[in-house]
């Protein structure tokens, strides 16, 4: 290496550049996250719940087997406080190791959630197999998983949830949450944030039975119901709601590679299934 390359790498703005990313993850990892818990928890309090077919969620949060509730991911912020609340039971969900995890994670600890990092571009399979072991050991412990991933496409249900229902032996309910006071983010889900005092309802869908084992045929036709379930459960409940979003609630997309069980790389049930034997 040449003296004016040593003296390139060693330069003041460069090492100025690396005293900027400590200081950042800092601020992003440190400083944020109680910042946005504190916000988020403030605002929540405010908000009043409206819950329609509340009697299903009921029974079977009383039954002996855990729950996991499917919703899309762009009701994430309305539907986050409503289970937290103590009569709902414990709850267990999946969040990303970025940065904006970091402050999800946040939230979500907070508010009494048992979470598990990792997400469909890092670490998908490592969390959902740690959410299955926890169901398996612990059957009160319910779930949840936003059906349309981590980074969509929107609207379209994954194959994860399908998984995570089927290895725990949990009951897979779909939930639709809606209200016109709220904040509409331009990301690729449509994040809606409630405003300060938002009305928001919630509607309980009818609950899914999944066999242990499923073949390819099977698990798509699965994946569809859920998927329709949902997006008809959203469509009626926005419409009277009032909530209008000048975007779809679903995107065209091809479906997910059959057999590939969720938000990772792995390419087969079978796979899937040895690695999460107990």
């Amino acid at each position: 290496m040449s003296g004016s390359d040593t003296q390139t790498l060693a330069s003041p703005r460069n090492a100025a550049v690396r005293r900027k990313k400590p200081v950042h993850e800092f601020i992003v990892r440190r400083i944020l996250p109680p910042i946005a818990r504190s916000v988020y928890t403030g605002m929540a309090r405010t908000w009043r719940f409206t819950t329609e077919n509340e009697a299903t969620l009921s029974r079977l949060l009383e039954g002996d087997r855990p729950v996991v509730g499917a919703f899309l991911h762009s009701r994430t912020f309305q539907l986050l406080y409503y289970f937290s609340r103590p009569q709902r039971g414990r709850w267990m969900l999946m969040c990303s190791r970025s940065s904006d995890g970091d402050l999800m994670t946040s939230v979500e600890k907070g508010l009494g959630y048992r979470v598990a990092r990792g997400s469909s571009g890092s670490g998908g399979a490592r969390a959902l197999a740690e959410m299955i072991k926890a169901q398996r050991e612990d059957r009160r412990l319910n779930s949840c998983l936003a059906v349309d991933g981590s980074r969509g496409p929107r609207g379209i249900a994954q194959l994860g949830i399908l998984t995570l229902a089927r290895k725990n032996g949990g009951v897979l309910l779909p939930v639709a949450a809606s209200t016109p006071s709220c904040w509409v983010l331009n990301s690729w889900d449509r994040t809606a944030i409630p405003k300060p005092a938002a009305q928001i309802r919630v509607l309980i869908g009818e609950p899914m039975q999944l066999p242990e084992r499923m073949d390819e045929q099977q698990t798509e036709a699965a994946r569809l119901e859920l998927q329709r379930r949902l997006i008809g459960m959203h469509i009626d409940l926005d419409s009277r709601t009032g909530f209008k979003d000048a975007q779809p609630l679903q995107l065209v997309a091809p479906p997910p590679e059959l057999g590939d069980p969720g938000p990772d790389s792995l390419r087969s049930a079978a796979e899937f299934d040895e690695k999460t034997e107990a």
